[in-house]
């Protein structure tokens, strides 16, 4: 199963967009585990998912992160910054799906 870490400042606003692509994913038939993290929790945690997605406000962690994740098979990415403020369940998974099979 594709495990997906959400990361945003502490982990309340893109909680919500998990509950949106847990729900389009399950509307497609996609098995994936989606879970949304603080920046210091997600540190912890890296080696667990198979995607890091950072929300649109955090990206200036992006090369932090890149740095940590070197070496490792765990891809990385942004969030779309208009799905984001629609809380785009369905774009997001697209972005998901098509980071996966890169």
């Amino acid at each position: 199963m594709l495990k997906v870490m959400l990361v945003c400042c502490g982990g309340m606003s893109t909680s919500l967009l998990v509950n949106k692509i847990n729900a389009a994913a399950k509307e497609r038939g996609e098995e994936l585990e989606v879970y949304a993290l603080g920046e210091s929790e997600a540190r912890e945690d890296l080696a667990q998912a198979d995607i890091l997605l950072l929300g649109p406000q955090v990206r200036y962690l992006e090369s932090g992160f890149k740095k940590e994740l070197d070496g490792t098979n765990v891809k990385l990415g942004v969030v779309d910054m208009l799905a984001y403020g629609r809380m785009d369940g369905d774009k997001v998974l697209q972005q998901i799906m098509d980071m996966r099979d890169q």
